[in-house]
């Protein structure tokens, strides 16, 4: 079960907040409907990796959690299946 769970939707986060939560994770995975990409957070794919956890309007996309080093940014199931077992 994630440690903490945000909702991007209803507490806007934007690319300087996303980034400060996102650096601090040892791993983010990112889900779009069937694909899930998997980083190693650091200022050197701070670009490519803010392109995929934001949308359009600039804020970090919904859902999010974090369990423990581990951050889940968007949806996939079976990606959310990972992390509530």
């Amino acid at each position: 079960m994630a440690d903490e769970i945000e909702d991007a939707r209803k507490n806007v986060i934007k690319a300087d907040g996303a980034w400060e939560m996102i650096v601090k994770a040892k791993s983010l995975s990112v889900g779009r409907g069937k694909k899930v990409q998997i980083f190693v957070p650091d200022n050197g794919n701070k670009e490519e990796i803010l392109k995929v956890c934001l949308g359009r309007t600039g804020n970090l996309r919904a859902p999010t959690a974090r369990s423990g080093k581990q951050l889940y940014v968007g949806f996939n199931e079976e990606m959310y299946k990972e992390l509530t077992t």
